[in-house]
């Protein structure tokens, strides 16, 4: 363990394992299951927690608290882990917990900026290039796909997904999927359509956006039944490899799609949460 950039008031237990030119401040914690790669920067008073693994070039801010026993009461003490990937920034008071049911992972992917007081629960997937504005929230079983945005003050339900390039607006309560490439906000949520500003910026040409905009339409506008929607997508949309990734997502929504969903749905979903829970 090289220790020419950690200081002595750092607190770091027998068998952390320490990359190259790792930088941990004063009165962090590393605690003996922790593994920091290559230049990982750990600033003061940050606590770092369980089976975490964090990622080369990831930084962690002051008072965030990484891989420490899950909230959830199903808890038995099982071995679970907490990965986080490459180049992330992890900001102020941030809470990753560990995971739920033997050998499963908390996942972080690779340039994620988690700002001040984020949540990530248990068994949650976050994809790379996510952004979660402060205080976004995760519950468990959360999955967020690669480029989405979360805005500040959402709380996302458990079990629920966000689509790629998808853009969730501040100050908004998520209880079902969010479509790829879409934007929205509010309580309730209402759509914008198609997050077009996003998509230019990360080069998606105009007959990806166009096509997409006429899966959207199909979806939101025309007043079809979900299926019906997808058999239409499906015949008048050219089927390019996003088009393909929204239907897909739709298609395999089990909690139902945020503004598409029925009362029957509801109810199938919250029976099968309720039977997780009491597993």
């Amino acid at each position: 363990m090289s220790k020419s950039n950690i200081h002595p008031a750092a607190i770091i237990e027998t068998g952390a394992i320490i990359g190259n030119d790792v930088t941990i401040e004063a009165y962090a914690v590393i605690k003996s299951n922790v593994v920091l790669h290559d230049r990982v920067v750990i600033k003061s008073h940050a606590y770092i927690d369980g089976h975490t693994t964090i990622g080369e070039g990831t930084t962690i801010y002051p008072f965030a608290s990484i891989g420490t026993k899950t909230q959830d009461l199903k808890f038995r003490g099982e071995k679970t882990y907490v990965v986080i990937g490459k180049n992330c920034e992890i900001r102020e008071n941030v809470t990753i917990n560990s995971s739920c049911q033997e050998g499963s992972v908390v996942r972080v992917g690779n340039n994620c900026l988690i700002m001040a007081y984020c949540h990530v629960a248990h068994n949650c997937e976050v994809g790379n290039n996510v952004i979660m504005s402060n205080n976004a929230t995760l519950a468990g079983h959360v999955i967020v796909e690669d480029f989405a945005i979360i805005g500040g003050m959402t709380p996302i339900h458990q079990f629920v997904r966000i689509g790629c390039y998808a853009m969730v607006g501040g100050m908004s309560r998520i209880t079902h999927d969010i479509p790829p490439y879409t934007i929205g906000a509010g309580i309730p949520f209402k759509f914008g359509g198609l997050n077009i500003v996003g998509l230019k910026r990360h080069n998606f040409g105009l007959n990806i956006r166009r096509e997409l905009s006429k899966a959207y339409k199909l979806l939101y506008r025309s007043k079809l039944y979900l299926s019906d929607a997808v058999e239409r997508i499906q015949l008048e949309v050219e089927q390019l490899p996003e088009v393909k990734h929204f239907l897909a997502f739709c298609q395999n929504s089990k909690r139902g799609l945020m503004g598409f969903h029925s009362n029957h749905e509801e109810e199938k979903v919250e029976e099968e949460e309720e039977a997780e829970v009491c597993s």
